[in-house]
């Protein structure tokens, strides 16, 4: 692993020093300070063959990006350190211990950021999973609700690596195409977190309120997968989130009453709901756009719409079905409902599981209704010009 860090950090150095990342199109490139926020339990990191796929991609992406003009300067951030229990800097990597340090240390960097008054442009570079991005995009929302100045996110950027399981949230399945966003002409856009409030601040299983995800948040089968993959993590080899979806089907019936769903969706802040649905649904999902999946690329929201619904269906159909949502043909099927809006409201008799980016929170019948938001777009991440 140490060595590993060496190699990662010196290489993204000399990659960073070439890099074409912007505030804005055509932006002659600031001085640039970055962070990298590695989880060193991530697969990327552990797996021998997938760790040496993603040096190999670093090497030559570094190697590529030397054909573009010097920056006037690239360097870590210095950042006041936390207990070695929480992280290890290690050659300009941060390698965090346990759950909540990458939203610390984001916290940390934006208080930098506020009393710099400069033209510094600021990365964080996520080397985890959808755990690290989400805390890291996490601590960015709940700054940015505190009145954090606009200013700040103007000069912000987040890329989210591929290190991960699932990587459905990073900026590409592959690390050489999400390394494109610094090889390549590339500029800041902002991006909606998804919100689900519940009827009251903290749920009936005692999690606290509201929860964030910034890729797909969803209710019911899928929810359920995530959360039996989280508690086998560990303890199966390979990727369990693809063992799950073959046996959720056989077991999520036995486990949770799939009752009938109330749902209103609305868009812009009309309080008039455009569609009311009363239906027994397998799940309930929406995104923060079209065009997104999860769990190891299950293409949930195959289009431009960001909302899929999913009836209940018998056993057999349901296993005849899963190759279609996988690839994302579903979207004609009778027992698909798709549709774009800005906030969907639901409630039921039963409990049922929530995941927002693959941590989940059970809700009962106390905590309905519920619904899912969008945000006003605040999370910079990098897109290709």
């Amino acid at each position: 692993m140490g060595g590993m860090n060496v190699d990662f950090g010196q290489l993204f150095e000399k990659l960073l020093l070439h890099s074409l990342v912007a505030h804005q199109k055509g932006d002659v490139s600031p001085p640039l300070r970055y962070i990298i926020l590695a989880n060193p339990c991530a697969g990327g990191w552990t797996i021998p063959k997938r760790r040496a796929a993603n040096l190999k991609a670093l090497e030559e992406a570094a190697a590529f990006a030397e054909k573009n003009n010097p920056r006037r300067d690239a360097a870590v951030v210095s950042i006041p350190a936390l207990d070695e229990a929480d992280a290890l800097c290690e050659n300009g990597v941060l390698n965090t211990k346990k759950p909540g340090v990458s939203y610390r240390l984001t916290q940390r960097l934006l208080d930098i950021i506020k009393v710099d008054d400069s033209s510094v442009f600021y990365l964080i570079i996520c080397a985890g999973g959808d755990g690290t991005s989400l805390e890291v995009q996490s601590a960015i929302y709940d700054a940015a609700e505190h009145l954090l100045p606009a200013r700040i996110l103007d000069r912000l950027a987040v890329l989210r690596l591929p290190f991960g399981t699932g990587n459905d949230g990073a900026d590409g399945f592959t690390l050489d195409t999400a390394l494109r966003l610094l090889t390549h002409p590339s500029y800041i856009e902002k991006n909606p977190a998804l919100i689900l409030r519940t009827a009251k601040e903290t749920t009936v299983s005692g999690a606290k309120g509201p929860f964030t995800a910034f890729n797909i948040l969803s209710v019911g089968l899928d929810a359920f997968v995530t959360h039996m993959t989280n508690k086998m993590k560990g303890k199966l080899p390979g990727d369990s989130y693809k063992l799950w979806v073959d046996v959720a089907s056989l077991l999520y019936d036995k486990i949770y009453h799939v009752g009938y769903l109330d749902i209103k969706a609305f868009k812009d802040n009309s309080t008039e709901p455009f569609q009311t649905l009363h239906e027994k649904a397998l799940l309930l999902a929406m995104g923060a756009s079209g065009r997104r999946c999860y769990g190891s690329q299950n293409w949930i929201l195959p289009d431009a719409r960001n909302v899929c619904i999913v009836k209940q269906m018998p056993l057999l159909k349901k296993v005849k079905l899963k190759g279609q949502f996988k690839e994302g043909t579903h979207s004609n099927l009778p027992i698909s409902i798709l549709f774009n809006c800005d906030r969907v409201e639901f409630m039921g008799d039963n409990p049922i599981l929530a995941q927002m980016d693959g941590e989940t929170v059970l809700l009962q019948k106390d905590d309905f209704p519920a619904s899912i938001s969008l945000s006003e777009k605040i999370i910079p991440v990098l897109h290709t010009t």
